[in-house]
């Protein structure tokens, strides 16, 4: 798409395109006091929901237990790559649906530990029918101290036009509030077809009143490989929305997070993507080690032999260079509204103004953001046009990638523009 390929070109200062490939150099070397975060992708699922494009598939518990050997193969696999053990500071267990493989997790999170120094936060996302007095005294007594429940929305007309039901979701959200997580994100959708701004207001209400600490509204985004029954609304309609939710919010003493997140103020923050390295465990999951950025096979099958014969299971990877890295340091940032110039340095090894001193200069005129200290903050301006620049991305560069990985569990290159 057009807006992606010219903020590359912006960005990066080149006209070529993001190449992924297994034909590429060794991995770089992994240092061992890095701090890092962990993802785990468990993509099994009950039903499959139409409008998830995340990797999934429908539960089988021989293949679960297959998965999970293979899983804590992957992270011994790793963990041997140094001597000494590399600090972790939060773990994410995500999917599909996670509480699928409860039975599994304590010999999971043992692994991990035995091969990471985990001194941080850990999260579990969650479906409501996951939501029972066993499975969250089961998920406290690991250790997990964080919880993201998928709502989507409390209106059953939304609901049955995403091809879900509300069923008994307030009574189960009761149960989780009182087991007093140390962040309850509640995850909705907005933008769905039919949606109207008086319901998705309700939406958000309901779910600080059910004990959410934070609230993530994401736009309804139809991929190229979804079998939805119904399409998104213009972006006139989603504008509208979310000017409404930032409105709300901002009118109920609630702070803004990151582009489409609202929690109480003071509260931790729930998120699984802003990390600047972490590692991915699991199919589909991606890692980004200094400037290598790779990710996983999303065929289960293939994983599992991979793991079996003791070779890793990445199926495309890239070399970013210094403006590649700092391109993807910068859209992460923005995502969560704020770019810390020393953690910028830190992160990229130059100072930000250094690569992008105009585009600085040009922004902040446009009041797209504000200085303040040593970090640039989107404005509410900003934060719009990012959420515009974020669908533009997730179209252009996701869809492209996830699409080709679903139909091919190790293409030999994917070329983004």
């Amino acid at each position: 798409m057009l807006t992606t390929s010219v903020l590359r070109i912006i960005m990066t200062r080149s006209l070529k395109p993001f190449v992924f490939s297994l034909e590429l150099p060794t991995d770089p070397e992994v240092k061992s006091n890095n701090d890092l975060g962990l993802y785990l992708h468990m993509p099994f699922c009950r039903s499959l929901c139409s409008f998830c494009p995340y990797c999934k598939v429908l539960y089988d518990k021989a293949l679960a237990l297959e998965y999970g050997r293979a899983m804590r193969k992957e992270i011994a696999m790793e963990g041997e790559k140094t001597k000494g053990k590399r600090n972790i500071t939060s773990i994410y267990l995500g999917g599909g649906t996670p509480a699928l493989m409860l039975d599994q997790l304590d010999l999971i999170l043992e692994t991990i530990s035995m091969h990471f120094n985990v001194d941080g936060k850990i999260g579990i996302e969650l479906h409501p029918k996951d939501i029972t007095i066993q499975n969250i005294d089961k998920i406290k007594s690991l250790g997990i101290n964080m919880a993201s429940v998928g709502v989507q929305s409390f209106d059953k007309a939304s609901l049955a036009n995403l091809g879900r039901t509300i069923d008994d979701t307030e009574k189960r959200l009761d149960i989780i509030k009182k087991a007093d997580f140390k962040v309850l994100d509640m995850d909705l959708i907005f933008a769905i077809p039919g949606q109207s701004e008086k319901s998705l207001i309700k939406d958000v209400e309901t779910c600080f009143k059910l004990g959410a600490t934070q609230v993530s509204t994401y736009p309804f985004i139809d991929f190229s490989y979804a079998d939805n029954k119904y399409k998104p609304p213009g972006q006139r309609t989603k504008k509208r929305l979310l000017e409404a939710i930032s409105k709300y919010c901002s009118e109920n003493n609630l702070d803004r997070k990151s582009v489409w997140t609202f929690a109480i103020k003071n509260s931790e923050k729930y998120s699984s993507i802003t990390r600047n390295q972490f590692i991915g465990f699991g199919v589909s999951a991606a890692s980004l080690n200094r400037s290598c950025f790779k990710i996983n096979t999303f065929s289960i099958p293939d994983y599992i032999d991979k793991l079996e014969n003791n070779l890793e299971p990445t199926s495309l990877k890239i070399d970013m260079n210094l403006r590649q890295k700092a391109s993807y340091y910068l859209f992460w940032a923005a995502y969560s509204l704020t770019v810390d110039k020393e953690d910028f340095e830190k992160n990229i090894g130059v100072p930000i103004e250094r690569l992008y001193k105009n585009e600085i200069k040009i922004l902040k005129a446009l009041g797209i953001i504000e200085e303040e200290a040593d970090v640039y903050s989107l404005t509410e301006k900003g934060a719009y046009i990012f959420h515009r620049i974020e669908q533009h991305y997730t179209r252009a560069y996701i869809d492209k990638m996830w699409k080709l990985s679903i139909s091919e569990a190790f293409p030999s290159r994917l070329v983004l523009k």
